[in-house]
């Protein structure tokens, strides 16, 4: 299916180096026209050159020859009437132009078949192996703000943004090679004047070490601005007479490079990105730093129109489990500080209660796992004995021999205090007491157990003295997974910032990590065991017979689906588009659809539970805490977002 950039938010933006010759405006004219058209052809909505890339950055003293500046004014005019073309990208090219009988170092913007306007560099290197103030002038110095070209008058001046006419995420800033690299570059106050792509053409020459530098600089830059960031360097064909230039270009969007060219490439070369520029309004609107600060100065604003592009894929990576630290070594380290978060907070709530004993529910699943795992942590930092951790194992009408026996194994394993207290009797009783069928395997039936465990559990707590460590994930809590009152409930909820599919993760790495042996057999079993609350009896063959992503989902959708509405705070359409993209040949498209719908409904319906949730830490990005990150009315409507969706057949 193919993918509407502007109505997802995006635009596709080209990077380009193209070969050069220096001083040979003929010759470079074509290069940028051929680069266009490839961008183009790719789907590109803007491509964006290199600092004076119409003449070269090196041609000396030859930028004060008429015959130079002359032929640059006409290849400009070439392009505008070259940018009328069907599909023809937004061009942004370098030029030295004359303005109020200066010269100045200017980044043209051509879009609609029209030069839209001409920013001139505002910080001239001049030290080393720059001598840029003895041909140019500072944007400060110009007279007017316009200039003229074949009589014809062009917007001029640092105080130009370019807004599209429609897509009104997309607001223009431009600034040139050193501008960033000032203290204070423009485009920090062209960002809170609503700048969201800003665009660098550069000419940067190539020393040992700057590739590093430049690269942090590109990509702090878009962090601190909150917005995307092209920087487009000139090559190795320009004059190495004293210098070399590698035709580094790089795409940044909020903190990360998107992608960037390979240095010292004589031919021409391009990159693209498709840039999230919808993620950039809405993490501006939510960062009050942000909103509160003011630009430098006033802007005027030029208006142009970007061509709809559609294409068959997104360039940017999609990932399938955005809570998933990468591999390697990232793995290690994100995964010891997420244990790190999990027991400092525990470790400060047992120190603030005084307490040297918890109770746990144990299951044999993923969630009371991590949570013991969690507390032995906690036990271990604290100095305090393990006999301490109550673990309780409560087996009832649907627990399997597997889980029950990973449950006291790992408890054993691991030193804890190990208490087996069925739950059948009591639960048949309450039945009796309620007025329930036993055979009548409904909520009422499965509540019960959920509800009968938790009080066990808080019973023993005040036997001991101790708190009740709660199980519960992220996951659980976004689609209200839990029962109300009953595993919903603790005095301390270690997992409430840890979706389900981290949890896996973080088991599966303390299986291979951090112990071995027989321990390291029992986790790896645990992992291995499907994920079931194990309320409805077992199955023929004694297995597990309720499959918790039989009934509400693959946990992996889910999360993808948690992330993208809670932490990009995307539209549904976008969010299956994307997911359209992630599980290419693993899901339908309707079945991604089907399970979408469910997490909507189910997110908006179970917030009341979200509403009195107990304590625990936050570990990531996203929160479910109505204390912290996520406020929302419990009787809020789902019918907007469910509506779009069910426009999509």
């Amino acid at each position: 299916m193919a993918i509407d950039l502007k109505q997802l938010g995006m635009v596709r933006l080209a990077v380009v180096t193209p070969e050069l010759r220096v001083a040979d405006v003929d010759f470079n004219l074509a290069e940028i026209k051929a680069t266009a058209l490839e961008a183009a052809s790719q789907g590109a909505g803007f491509c964006l050159y290199p600092e004076l890339s119409l003449s070269g950055y090196t041609c000396g003293d030859l930028f004060f020859q008429p015959l130079l500046q002359q032929r640059v004014a006409e290849a400009l005019l070439d392009l505008a009437r070259f940018s009328v073309a069907k599909n023809s990208p937004v061009l942004v090219v370098g030029a030295p132009l004359e303005q109020g009988g200066r010269l100045f170092n200017c980044a043209v913007l051509i879009a609609d078949g029209a030069i839209c306007g001409a920013v001139p560099k505002t910080f001239l290197p001049n030290r080393g192996e720059f001598y840029e103030q003895r041909w140019f002038s500072s944007a400060t110095e110009r007279n007017s703000d316009q200039l003229l070209l074949a009589g014809e008058p062009i917007p001029f001046g640092e105080d130009l943004l370019f807004q599209d006419r429609s897509f009104t995420e997309l607001r223009v800033g431009i600034e040139l090679c050193e501008d960033l690299w000032a203290v204070e570059p423009p485009s920090g106050s062209q960002a809170l004047a609503g700048a969201t792509l800003l665009l660098n053409p550069s000419a940067s020459p190539e020393i040992l070490g700057k590739r590093d530098y430049r690269r942090q600089l590109v990509a702090s830059q878009s962090a601190r601005c909150l917005a995307a960031y092209a920087y487009a360097s000139a090559g190795p064909n320009e004059s190495s007479t004293d210098l070399v230039f590698s035709g580094h270009s790089l795409i940044a969007e909020y903190g990360q490079i998107q992608a960037e060219t390979e240095r010292f490439r004589f031919e021409s070369q391009l990159v693209l990105a498709d840039l999230d520029l919808h993620r950039l309004v809405g993490e501006r609107q939510r960062n009050s730093s942000f909103a509160n600060a003011r630009p430098q100065r006033s802007y005027r604003i030029i208006n142009f129109t970007l061509v709809s592009a559609e294409v068959e894929r997104l360039l940017r990576p999609v990932s399938r489990t955005p809570f998933v630290p990468a591999v390697g070594q990232e793995r290690s380290e994100r995964c010891q500080e997420i244990f790190a978060l999990q027991t400092s907070g525990l470790a400060k709530r047992l120190r603030h209660t005084g307490s040297a004993d918890v109770v746990i529910g144990l299951s044999g699943g993923l969630d009371s796992t991590l949570a013991l795992l969690v507390v032995i942590h906690a036990f271990d930092l604290l100095g305090l004995a393990r006999k301490g951790i109550h673990a309780l194992t409560m087996p009832g009408f649907g627990t399997s021999s597997r889980t029950r026996s990973n449950a006291e194994r790992l408890a054993e394993l691991l030193g804890c205090s190990l208490r087996v207290v069925p739950i059948d009797a009591a639960v048949r009783q309450h039945f009796a007491d309620i007025g329930h069928d036993e055979k009548i395997q409904d909520i009422t039936y499965e509540n019960s157990q959920a509800r009968e465990r938790t009080q066990i559990l808080m019973d023993v707590a005040n036997q001991v003295g101790g708190l009740v460590v709660g199980t519960g994930d992220l996951s659980e809590l976004a689609l209200g997974w839990c029962t109300y009152n009953g595993d919903h409930m603790s005095m301390y909820a270690v997992n409430c910032g840890v979706p389900k599919t981290l949890v896996r993760y973080l088991v599966d790495w303390c299986a291979e990590y951090e112990f071995d042996g027989e321990i390291s057999k029992v986790l790896a079993d645990v992992c291995a065991t499907p994920v079931s609350p194990e309320l409805l009896p077992l199955d023929e063959n004694g297995e597990i017979g309720q499959i918790t992503e039989e009934l509400v989902g693959p946990y992996l959708l889910h999360d993808f689906h948690l992330y993208n509405l809670v932490r990009l705070h995307y539209p549904p359409l976008k969010i299956l588009q994307l997911a359209e993209q992630a599980f290419d040949g693993e899901y339908a498209v309707e079945e991604l659809r089907k399970w979408l719908l469910l997490f909507y409904r189910r997110f908006f319906s179970q917030q009341f539970k979200r509403s009195c949730l107990p304590d625990g830490p936050k570990v990531g990005t996203i929160a479910l805490s109505p204390r912290g990150d996520w406020r929302m009315p419990s009787d809020a409507s789902v019918a907007l977002w469910i509506k779009q969706l069910e426009q999509l057949n």
